[in-house]
């Protein structure tokens, strides 16, 4: 019976997704599993109507299965959450090339706005970035991968996925394949671009001892393979701890919004961080303009006389 479950599509699918969210993009375990709940049942109805893998899905089913909710007897708010989590797997399966024609195309979204990223504050990402002890050859390396990661706003999948060809010390840029495989070209950072080169120089060697011949990954691990996306996530963590950082607020996905963020209060063109985020659409780089809209509220109502959260015994 579970060898069955895992090889049904639907269910593999589902699985991939949620892991992509938990582990790419940092959603908490809560709205990851919210998100298992939801899509549990979206793959229920898809069994009930004969359909049998996402590749088959058609605007119908869904136009259907909204009305299937409502039978169901689901509020308005937990039915609106549903269509958000089916329209999210569809858009990874697309991105991945396992979807067919696009469902979603014409279809009405639900009438709620999309929670802002979670990010940073630049003094958290340093001391994030410091916590990781560089005089250590594991800890060289996870510095390594924090400021790159970081200062170039990589995708976690991107960064573990960088071979030694990529890089371009002399030039300061890195070469990415992203989502569907598109190429883009990131320039670094002078202390990324420092650090890069003194592990590559001095860590990287002593982890390759154990590496396999033809393994020409940028970042290994203490067995000498390529560091995975879960490594990095738990590695990340721990460091959090170190640093004084709650963990749950830090993930890989954090430190990109936190890229996107500071370039655009430091005066970045929109379109040039979407070029560096990979984003085919602008509307999705767009929601960091919100972000840094809501940081500079925040810096008003702590700093200005005025703010709301002034001592009370100060005046203007």
């Amino acid at each position: 019976m579970a060898a069955a479950s895992r090889s049904n599509p639907l269910e593999k699918a589902i699985e991939a997704f949620l892991t992509h969210a938990s582990i790419e993009r940092g959603l908490s375990p809560r709205t990851v599993e919210a998100y298992g709940r939801d899509l549990n049942r979206f793959a229920g109805y898809l069994k009930g109507a004969g359909v049998r893998s996402f590749r088959a899905v058609r605007r119908e089913h869904l136009v259907d299965f909204t009305q299937f909710l409502d039978r169901e007897g689901l509020g308005s708010r937990s039915r609106a959450r549903t269509l958000v989590s089916v329209r999210r797997l569809l858009r990874h399966q697309g991105i991945s090339g396992t979807a067919g024609d696009d469902p979603l195309e014409g279809l009405a979204s639900p009438g709620f706005a999309s929670p802002l990223p979670r990010t940073l504050r630049p003094d958290e990402t340093a001391s994030l970035i410091e916590a990781a002890d560089a005089e250590t050859t594991i800890g060289l390396r996870d510095r390594c991968m924090l400021e790159v990661l970081y200062g170039s706003g990589l995708r976690v999948s991107e960064l573990v996925s960088l071979r030694l060809g990529s890089v371009d010390r002399r030039s300061g840029v890195i070469r990415v394949f992203g989502k569907g495989r598109k190429e883009r070209v990131v320039p670094l950072g002078t202390p990324a671009l420092e650090l890069l080169d003194r592990y590559l120089e001095t860590a990287r060697p002593v982890l390759a001892k154990r590496c396999l011949p033809d393994c020409d990954a940028v970042f290994l691990t203490r067995r000498g393979r390529a560091m995975t996306r879960q490594n990095f996530f738990l590695r990340i963590r721990q460091i959090a701890r170190v640093a004084g950082i709650a963990s749950e607020r830090v993930s890989p996905h954090v430190l990109r919004h936190a890229f996107a963020t500071d370039l655009l209060e430091g005066g970045a063109d929109l379109r040039a961080v979407q070029s560096m985020l990979g984003h085919a659409d602008l509307a999705t780089t767009e929601i960091y303009t919100h972000v840094s809209r809501s940081r500079l509220r925040d810096t008003v109502e702590r700093r200005h006389p005025r703010g709301r959260r002034q001592p009370s015994g100060r005046r203007s």
